[in-house]
């Protein structure tokens, strides 16, 4: 026994050998019944623990992930809805404006028909019939072709020997429409083949 400061004895001094790992932090030198306790013991529950927690967070994840998807495809949905209510009202608008000037078209028509357009008149029919066509506005409606019911309205209606189907053969208004959409049916006189009965007896006979 050695003798300490004032006489009194010094302690024996406990060196542990044990150290802690600074990478994984493991405890370094201890006796194999620490590590025995070590293993069986709270690390080893809450390794258990952690492993459920973490398939918990990987649902959770999954779940979430779905939901997003579900969310981007709702929102997807929603902008090509309001686009297409967009595009209709705006041309709900246009033709709703195209419409009011059809009988300033009429004029315009029956003046160049009668030889009366001419001089700044002439200038500014045709740069309002420049406009609403840039806009979409399209005429249609020729002599000869074809009655259609979808597209022309029969003001008129003969025979005639010369047609072999219901052909319109004179425009009295044209049509419009505008991209796809007709606004205005063309107005039209329509002749019908002529019925064979209806003909003179000498000329059913020569025929």
């Amino acid at each position: 026994m050695t003798e300490g400061t004032h006489g009194f004895p010094e302690e024996p001094v406990i060196r542990d050998k044990r150290r802690i790992d600074p990478e994984t932090g493991e405890v370094r030198g201890a006796s194999a019944q620490d590590g025995a306790a070590r293993e069986g013991g709270p690390a080893a529950e809450q390794a258990g623990g952690g492993s459920a927690e973490l398939a918990e967070a990987r649902a959770q994840v999954a779940e979430r992930t779905l939901d997003l998807q579900r969310l981007q495809a709702e929102y997807a949905n929603y902008r090509k809805r309001v686009d297409r209510d967009r595009q209709a009202v705006g041309e709900q608008a246009v033709v709703k404006v195209l419409t009011e000037l059809l009988p300033v078209l009429d004029d315009i028509g029956r003046a160049r028909d009668h030889g009366e357009l001419s001089g700044g008149f002439k200038s500014v029919a045709e740069s309002l019939e420049s406009v609403v066509a840039k806009m979409g506005l399209q005429s249609f409606g020729k002599k000869g072709e074809p009655f259609d019911p979808v597209v022309h309205e029969a003001l008129l209606h003969s025979y005639a020997p010369d047609v072999t189907e219901p052909t319109c053969v004179e425009i009295l208004q044209p049509g419009y429409q505008f991209r796809e959409r007709v606004i205005r049916p063309a107005r039209v006189a329509v002749a019908e083949p002529a019925d064979p009965a209806d003909a003179p007896a000498g000329e059913a006979d020569n025929g």
